[in-house]
């Protein structure tokens, strides 16, 4: 399944500054290792060291927060639209 990936300005120089790229994944995990094959060094920014997704990074998957979902287990579908957003912090 080849789904669009809407990457940050953070994670974009990860990127080669592309706002969007195209990925296979049949689920989210298998988008984030797919997306690291491509993108060297992205998969350290999303996940933690025990492979889960850091607490500061939001993905949804058609609007859907991915966490509320079955977390990197979501599944896919083909031109499905990912979204890559890091949590905002201030006051």
């Amino acid at each position: 399944m080849i789904n669009s990936v809407s990457i940050p300005p953070p994670l974009r120089n990860l990127t080669e500054n592309k706002a969007i790229v195209y990925i296979e994944g049949n689920t989210i995990g298998e988008l984030i290792d797919n997306l690291e094959k491509a993108h060297v060094g992205i998969r350290e920014r999303l996940l933690d060291s025990n492979g889960n997704i850091r607490r500061f990074i939001n993905i949804y998957v058609n609007g859907e927060d991915i966490r509320f979902l079955q977390d990197k287990e979501t599944p896919l579908k083909q031109n499905d639209e990912v979204l890559i957003i890091p949590a905002m912090a201030g006051g």
